[in-house]
């Protein structure tokens, strides 16, 4: 038996006016021309995402959804090198501490996967130096919400930078100047183009990091396609960590456009992953990657409840 837990993405479609990424360029913070003004105007964008977050939360709980991904995008202009000297922290610390409060009566699984521009296997000094900035604001946001922060951060590999090898041991060289804390942070999940579930299982396995199997990436790209046959090393590089493995669930948009996502997901497609895993794992938490978000969540609980023989749990958990 494995209990199975949905979760989506950073928005919902059904709470109205909640969005955690509301924003402000630096073009317009540029044309207020009183600074500390200006500040204050993000202050107060940042503090409203985030009291988005707490209300999605909220909703997450009303309606039994146990895992959920925050936006990347909940301070603006937060590591701009015109803003070096800004602490952006400081006028999060209540909010974020709410937050906190609501997760410990409300446990919920919660963690982020940063913009593609962090990359930890770049060649650029600078562009590293970026990343582990931009991933140390996410660590401190957990902190802020009093988590631990070990394994709640999805990346890529990153670029192939025409030689997908060189990349890969990249990656490797560029961990050994990434701070311990954010080591313990990452998890990796294989992408559509460059890096196989091979390739990505190959850093995994060297560096400890636990792997999030994406199964719609693995069907765009492949090298070896017996996904069942690495399942489980893929479990077992969760092995060291509190939290039960997570995978992410998408499905194609078209068969022409294989590579986007769809509005909602394939519940037969998500079952042909399911029974191929079934046992394996006591508990395993899937991210839907849907254009639909929570709608998408509730559609495919809907769908599998009709066609296929599961027993649920609530209303985003069962068991197979």
């Amino acid at each position: 038996m494995t209990i199975v837990r949905l979760g989506y993405v950073a928005m919902s479609m059904n709470l109205k006016n909640a969005s955690p990424s509301q924003t402000m360029t630096f073009k317009q913070f540029s044309a207020i021309k009183d600074r500390e003004a200006a500040i204050a105007r993000l202050e107060r964008i940042a503090v409203s995402n985030l009291e988005n977050c707490l209300r999605l939360l909220k909703h997450n709980a009303a309606h039994d959804i146990h895992f959920f991904r925050f936006s990347s995008r909940l301070i603006p202009l937060a590591n701009h090198e015109e803003l070096s000297n800004w602490k952006y922290m400081r006028p999060l610390k209540d909010v974020l501490s709410r937050i906190g409060d609501f997760l410990d009566e409300h446990p919920m699984r919660v963690d982020f996967h940063p913009d593609h521009f962090v990359l930890l296997n770049t060649p650029k000094v600078d562009t590293l130096n970026m990343s582990i900035k931009t991933l140390a604001m996410h660590e401190a946001l957990l902190k802020g919400m009093r988590l631990n922060p070990a394994h709640r951060c999805v990346l890529h590999v990153g670029g192939g930078y025409d030689d997908k090898e060189k990349a890969l041991e990249q990656f490797i060289h560029n961990w050994g100047f990434t701070p311990s804390g954010i080591q313990q942070m990452i998890i990796l999940e294989n992408d559509d183009t460059t890096f196989t579930l091979d390739d990505t299982l190959y850093l995994c396995e060297k560096l400890g990091i636990p792997l999030v199997f994406d199964y719609h990436h693995h069907l765009a790209n492949f090298g070896n396609d017996n996904w069942i046959g690495q399942w489980e090393r893929v479990a077992a590089t969760w092995n060291h960590s509190e939290l039960p493995v997570k995978m992410h669930i998408s499905s194609p948009k078209s068969d022409k456009d294989f590579r986007a996502h769809a509005d909602n997901i394939d519940a037969d497609m998500f079952m042909e992953f399911l029974k191929n895993i079934k046992g394996s794992v006591p508990e395993i938490h899937c991210m839907i990657e849907a254009k639909m978000k929570d709608s998408a969540l509730f559609k495919l609980a809907e769908d599998l409840r009709m066609n296929h023989n599961l027993t649920f749990i609530d209303q985003s958990s069962f068991e197979i």
